[in-house]
């Protein structure tokens, strides 16, 4: 268990770092457009669209739905590693 629990973790870590590397990428011009921007944005944007039609920006300019949705993958990781350690436990 603690092995899969590392995983989780390590795929957590992944995301993450791909959610922030995406949101730079806006600040930088036509880097959306790269092939690392498009390759980042099938895998994060279906994700951060979740939080953008619940979210709206603010001042029509500024996106805060990658913040929550990190908060929101954090939680997602707590929760799961709650539920194995749990799960764990019950097995010995």
């Amino acid at each position: 268990m603690i092995q899969f629990a590392s995983f989780l973790v390590t795929l957590h870590d992944i995301y993450l770092y791909m959610v922030i590397g995406y949101v730079l990428l806006s600040w930088i011009p036509n880097a959306r457009t790269s092939f690392i921007g498009e390759l980042l944005a099938k895998f994060v944007e279906p994700y951060l669209s979740i939080f953008r039609r619940f979210i709206p920006p603010i001042g029509g300019v500024l996106d805060i739905s990658p913040i929550v949705a990190i908060i929101a993958l954090r939680f997602i990781l707590q929760g799961l590693l709650a539920i194995l350690s749990y799960v764990d436990g019950m097995m010995f």
